[in-house]
C-alpha cells in the first residue's frame, strides 16, 4: 500500500510525539517516556509518519509487543531495516549491500536461516554452559569488585566499572586478547551511539552520505579485525567462540563473509552494551532508593530481584522494527501486508495493565514480566549470561558497601536503538 494511503487509513499520531519516537535526544530523558505514557492511553497502536521516514506502526503495548514478537512469520525482521532509519539512509544501505542492512546479524534473519544461524552458536549461552563458566565470570567479578573498592568512594561507575566488566566476561568468550578490549568498546559504542556527541566519529546534523559513510568506517573496522581473527582460527582453533564462527558450516557449506562479520559485531557488540547499562541502572537505584541497599545487604536472596528489576528499568534495547508479511488484525487495528512496525520494548516495561506503578524501580515485582530480551524465536540469546554476570558483580559488591548516593547528574546516551547511563557519578563508602 502507498504511504498516502497508509496515513489516511489508519489512526495517527500526533506530529510532536512521532517526531520524538526519533529522535535520539529524546531518549537521553523523560520526554520518551512521556510520549510512551501518551501512546499507551490514547494511541496503543497507531501509525507515526515523521519528517524524512516511511510511515510506521507504533506498538507500545506490553500485550501487542509480545503478540508480534511471537510470530515470527507473519511479522518478520529481514524485509526492512530492524532499527529505525529514515529513507535516505535506507536507500544508501541499499546502494551499499543490497539490502536494507549494513550488516547481516541474527537480528535481521528470518524463518529456516535464522534457526540455523542461531543453533551454531546457541549452546554457548545455555544456562548449563553458563554455569561451566562461573569460576571465570567469578574471578572477574571478584576483579571488578576489588577496582571498584580501590578508587577510592567516588567514581564514574559507568566508565570505571560497567562497561569494563561485562566487555571483559563476552571478549573472554569470544576469544579477543585483552589487548583489544579497548578497541571493542570504542567500535561498540561508535555503532550503538552514531549521533551521541561524547562516542560518534562526527556529530548529529550530518549528510546521509556523510552519515552512512561514519556508521560503514566503524563497520569497516569491526570487518578488518574480526577478519583476521578468522584467518586465525581456521588454522588454529580455539575453545573460543570466534573459533566455532570462523569453522560454521550449516548444510555442509561455510558460512558467508557478510553472514559471519555479522555474528561477530552482535556477540562482541550486543553482549556487553546492554549488560553495562542494566548493570549501571542497578547502582543507580541502590544511590536513590530509600533503604533499597540496606534492605538486600541483609537478605542477598534478593540480589536476583535487583537484577531483574534493573533490566526492566533499564530495558537497554529500547525498539525495533518489524514487517507484516501479510494483513493481520490485531488489537481492532488491520495491519497491512508490508507495512513497518516499531515494537517499543521500553513502552512495554512501564505498561501500566502489567506493572503497577511502573515507573518505579520495586524489586518486590513477582512476577517481573519484563520484555527487555524480547520473546518468541528472536529472544536474546545473552540473556542467561546477562543475569549471571550482574548476579555475580553484586554477590560481591554489596556486602562490602555501606552507603552510596550520586554525586553529579547522571547522562543517558542519545539513541533510539540501544540506549543507557554513559555517566553514572556516585559517592560511596565501602567496608
Amino acid at each position: 500500500m502507498a504511504d498516502a494511503d497508509m496515513v489516511l487509513e489508519r489512526p495517527q499520531i500526533e506530529p510532536g510525539i512521532a517526531a520524538t519516537l526519533v529522535d535520539a535526544v529524546a531518549y537521553a530523558d523523560d520526554r520518551i517516556f512521556d510520549a510512551y505514557r501518551n501512546l499507551r492511553a490514547t494511541a496503543p497502536l497507531a501509525v507515526a509518519a515523521p519528517d524524512g521516514f516511511d510511515p510506521f506502526w507504533v506498538v507500545s503495548r506490553h500485550a501487542d509487543i509480545l503478540a508480534i514478537s511471537r510470530d515470527n512469520a507473519r511479522f518478520p525482521s529481514g524485509v526492512r531495516p530492524t532499527t529505525i532509519t529514515d529513507k535516505a539512509n535506507e536507500a544508501r544501505a541499499r546502494d551499499i549491500t543490497g539490502s536494507p542492512h549494513l550488516v547481516k546479524s541474527l537480528v535481521q534473519m528470518d524463518g529456516a536461516e535464522h534457526k540455523s544461524y542461531r543453533a551454531l552458536t546457541q549452546a554457548w549461552f545455555m544456562p548449563g554452559s553458563i554455569k561451566r563458566r562461573e569460576a571465570a565470570i567469578a574471578a572477574l567479578a571478584d576483579e571488578a569488585a576489588d577496582g571498584f573498592a580501590a578508587l577510592g568512594g567516588s567514581c564514574d561507575f559507568v566508565a570505571d566499572v560497567a562497561m569494563a566488566y561485562p566487555l571483559k566476561v563476552v571478549m573472554q568468550i569470544l576469544g579477543v586478547p585483552a589487548e583489544d578490549y579497548p578497541r571493542m568498546l570504542r567500535l561498540t559504542q561508535e555503532l550503538f551511539g552514531p549521533v551521541d556527541p561524547d562516542t560518534a566519529r562526527a556529530v548529529a546534523d550530518m549528510a546521509t552520505a556523510d552519515y552512512v559513510a561514519m556508521l560503514m568506517a566503524t563497520i569497516g573496522d569491526f570487518t578488518t579485525y574480526f577478519g583476521a581473527i578468522s584467518a586465525d582460527r581456521r588454522i588454529n582453533p580455539r575453545d573460543d567462540l570466534a573459533s566455532l564462527i570462523a569453522n560454521a558450516t550449516i548444510d555442509g557449506q561455510p558460512i558467508g563473509d557478510f553472514e559471519a562479520m555479522g555474528y561477530y559485531i552482535i556477540v562482541a557488540t550486543a553482549g556487553h552494551d546492554t549488560t553495562s547499562s542494566s548493570t549501571s541502572a542497578a547502582m543507580w537505584a541502590l544511590a536513590t532508593v530509600p533503604g533499597l541497599l540496606d534492605r538486600i545487604r541483609a537478605d542477598l536472596s534478593l540480589i536476583p530481584a535487583l537484577v531483574e528489576e534493573a533490566i526492566r528499568w533499564a530495558t537497554p534495547v529500547k525498539t525495533f522494527m518489524r514487517s507484516a508479511a501479510e494483513d493481520v488484525e490485531l488489537n481492532g487495528q488491520t495491519i497491512r501486508k508490508g507495512d513497518w512496525l516499531m515494537l517499543c520494548y521500553a513502552s512495554g516495561n512501564r505498561d501500566e495493565a502489567v506493572f503497577t506503578n511502573p515507573d518505579t524501580f520495586d524489586i518486590d515485582r513477582k512476577p517481573n514480566n519484563q520484555i527487555a530480551f524480547g520473546s518468541g524465536g528472536h529472544t536474546c540469546l545473552g540473556q542467561h549470561l546477562a543475569r549471571s554476570e550482574m548476579r555475580a558483580l553484586f554477590e560481591r559488591i554489596i556486602p562490602r558497601l555501606d552507603h552510596v548516593e550520586l554525586a553529579g547528574e547522571p547522562r543517558m546516551i542519545h539513541s533510539s536503538f540501544v540506549n543507557g547511563l554513559k555517566a553514572l557519578p556516585i559517592r560511596y563508602h565501602m567496608r
